[in-house]
This record gives structure tokens, sequence and C-alpha cells, in this order.
């Protein structure tokens, strides 16, 4: 079971072209404190494109 506190959350990356594609990860929290952005393929549009973090 997760902790709320957890050093690595899960997080959702939706992308940025707009298509309602997701990606779910995890991330360091101590590495990473801000939102972290990762270049995905987006199978809707058949592109690479921006996947930014949700919250």
């Amino acid at each position: 079971m997760a902790r709320t506190t957890d050093v690595r959350p899960i997080v959702k990356m939706r992308s940025t072209a707009g298509t309602g594609t997701t990606y779910v990860t995890r991330k360091n929290r101590r590495n990473d404190p801000d939102r972290l952005v990762l270049r995905k393929y987006d199978p809707k549009i058949r592109q690479h494109v921006d996947f930014r973090e949700e919250r």
C-alpha cells in the first residue's frame, strides 16, 4: 500500500496534443520536485509529443 508521503509517488502524464492519451509512471520527489515533462509516443496521432504531469 502506498503512503501519502511516499518518495516515489505514482503520477499521471497527459498528452499536450490534446488527444486525452495518458501514461502512468513513478517519479522521485527528491530529484524532480517540479512537474515532470517526458517526450512519449501518442498512438492517436502517431507522433512523439510532450507529456506533462497532472496533479
